[in-house]
């Protein structure tokens, strides 16, 4: 598919979700859009006061299996004159139909059954990255959203970042010429999380809800935060943060599905119980690059033990974009070129305010989403198959229409085991 067969498409699938279900801010664009937050650890407690500013916007609940959660999340609020309703469980939410939305920032493991669920009631929504755990589960979510004809954003903020719509209209305009090479990385000293046994639930935690499709007794590793290191709870650091370097980059190279994917690392520093690689470079090829090139190669690399500063550029996480007739790289979310016309960007506005709004905007039918759930489920992807490829040890070539790779092992890794009650709905 063409970029302008693509955009069209996304544009027209974007603008069909004002159609009837359940409470339908297009049909009614005076009234308020009323969102829930599902999960509020981290990501939760930085988005409600975004979507509590937006203009017509109220929080009407904030969500999570741990109480302790919720007072955080009032405080940064500023004591709302309607104050959202506490709750433990997301499906007494999805049943009342006066919610317009939620937002998903609960643990990967939740994050495609959260989202279909909300889906199968016309709820639309507001997904974190990655916005899966696994790649049947992003399939399943693309086509929830266009069966039940509901608008759902991928929290890839970097897609609404004026910066980075100004470099992908640079190269896409030919001034860093044949672009054969991205890469991508993080390097930061993440901690030792040790070896924790299992021990009592929190009082007041509901720890079958916080589990939900997964399983496995209670530890102080399994919970709030470090369950990004553990394969069936997370998606380690390329899911992590992996999926914002490679998600700019796939927008500014404009580049769809890879065709062979290779990886190498492993647990190298920490002598802990964290099951993903502390150090991992994961390959990517593609079968073309912008400006003509025949091919190109992007590249995720990640060291969660160095020193800050001490990553490719001096920089803790960046981005360079390599064409023949200059290098591109991201300093945070400004820009340069080096070796070129000495081109340079920085950021307009808040990239997450801009991708909250749009996300608002679309749900009334005056917009499409930035990061629209294909979007979404096309970054999420490469992350799924770089852990593929190291998991397995193998280097795999994958076939986009089939959505499959030339490995049995790699195929019966796409999805997961549900437990009862919390098992993912076949669309």
């Amino acid at each position: 598919m063409s970029d302008l067969t693509r955009r069209k498409f996304l544009a027209t699938s974007a603008l069909t979700l004002s159609a009837a279900s359940y409470n339908r801010a297009a049909d009614k664009p005076n009234e308020k859009v009323r969102v829930a937050i599902m999960g509020l650890k981290i990501r939760g407690k930085q988005l409600a006061p975004v979507f509590a500013a937006a203009p017509n916007v109220q929080i009407t609940h904030l969500v999570d299996p741990d109480p302790s959660m919720v007072k955080p999340v009032l405080d940064v609020l500023k004591n709302p004159e309607n104050p959202p309703k506490a709750e433990q469980d997301i499906r007494k939410v999805l049943d009342d139909k006066s919610v317009t939305a939620i937002v998903v920032s609960a643990p990967d493991h939740w994050h495609a059954l959260a989202t279909i669920w909300a889906a199968e009631r016309g709820k639309h929504v507001y997904v974190e990255k990655p916005v899966s755990h696994n790649l049947i589960e992003g399939q399943q979510m693309v086509k929830a959203a266009r069966k039940y004809k509901v608008v759902v954003q991928a929290g890839t903020q970097r897609r609404s970042q004026s910066s980075v719509i100004a470099a992908r209209e640079y190269v896409a305009a030919g001034k860093l010429g044949k672009v054969a090479f991205g890469r991508a990385w993080i390097a930061g000293n993440r901690p030792n999380i040790g070896f924790a046994k299992p021990e009592p639930v929190p009082q007041g935690v509901d720890y079958s809800l916080w589990l939900g499709p997964a399983s496995g007794e209670f530890t102080k590793n399994r919970f709030h935060y470090n369950w990004h290191w553990f394969w069936d709870l997370g998606t380690g650091e390329i899911g992590n943060n992996g999926i914002h370097g490679l998600d700019v980059a796939r927008n500014v190279m404009g580049l769809d599905a890879p065709t062979k994917i290779s990886c190498a690392g492993g647990k190298y520093y920490h002598d802990d119980e964290q099951q993903t690689p502390d150090t991992q470079i994961a390959t990517f090829d593609f079968p073309t690059g912008p400006g003509g090139a025949l091919g190109c190669t992007l590249v995720w690399e990640h060291r969660v033990w160095e020193k800050k500063g001490q990553g490719p550029e001096g920089q803790g996480y960046g981005i360079s974009i390599h064409g023949d007739k200059g290098t591109m790289l991201f300093d945070g979310d400004t820009w340069k070129v080096r070796g070129g016309d000495d081109a340079t960007e920085k950021p307009k506005s808040d990239m997450v305010t801009d991708h909250v709004r749009n996300f608002i905007a679309s749900i009334r039918g005056e917009a499409t989403p930035n990061a629209e759930i294909e979007i979404g489920y096309k970054s999420t992807r490469l992350c799924h198959l770089g852990n593929l490829a190291y998991r397995t040890g193998k280097t795999l070539l994958f076939d986009a229409k089939t959505e499959q790779t030339n490995d049995a092992e790699a195929n019966k890794m796409m999805g997961r085991e549900y437990r009862k009650g919390f098992e993912l709905p076949v669309v």
